[in-house]
């Protein structure tokens, strides 16, 4: 049993390590990544699951793509592999900004290097759009959902033209607000029922 929990551990480590390696942009572009390996790939957690874990991850204090690996790895193998999933998650940032701050002007003039991450760039908008395309269309779809869908797109799209700076973390608590309310309705509407139901068999037993 212990042994299966070191291994577990160590796939963890490895599997956020190379994501932390090879996928640029932040948290916000490896969304799509998480997604295809710890759902489609290892089927370590199931969709659902992940679309509750990335609004947590974002509304919660701390870079999403750590809070992500954090909750993966606790998930699969309780603290120790959320321990080892968070250092292979932020290792490979902390060793390549070290090796880049011993040169970083130089590093910057390079004009291979600047036209790198201009491509890195254009790639990284498709990482996010498709994140965000695939969860989507995953969910499930009310009306309530759909319509708080298209207020969030419609507000985004007037912030950026009208150059009005509102946070992301104020979408994802409007949108945990207007749910809550939404339930407590639904809620309150169920006891009435049920409370209506039970006056009309008292009346009738009577």
């Amino acid at each position: 049993m212990k042994k299966n929990k070191i291994t577990s551990c160590l796939k963890l480590f490895l599997a956020m390590f190379k994501i932390g390696l090879f996928t640029f942009g932040g948290g916000y572009a490896m969304v799509a990544v998480f997604e295809n390996e710890f759902v489609s790939n290892k089927k370590w957690i199931e969709q659902e699951e992940f679309t509750d874990l990335i609004a947590i991850a974002e509304s919660t204090p701390g870079p999403i793509a750590i809070n992500s690996a954090t909750y993966i790895g606790y998930k699969v193998a309780g603290v120790l592999g959320s321990i080892f999933a968070t250092l292979g998650m932020i290792m490979p940032s902390l060793i390549v900004i070290c090796i880049i701050s011993l040169f970083f002007n130089a590093f910057l003039q390079i004009t291979l290097v600047a036209k790198a991450f201009k491509g890195i760039q254009a790639c990284v908008a498709f990482l996010i759009i498709s994140a965000g395309i695939k969860m989507f269309l995953k969910s499930k779809k009310t009306v309530f959902s759909c319509v708080v869908f298209a207020c969030v797109c419609l507000s985004v799209i007037l912030c950026a033209l009208f150059s009005v700076k509102f946070s992301s973390i104020n979408y994802i608590l409007i949108g945990a607000g207007l749910g809550l309310l939404v339930y407590l309705i639904s809620y309150a509407n169920e006891k009435m029922k049920l409370k209506s139901q039970k006056n009309v068999g008292k009346e009738e037993e009577k």
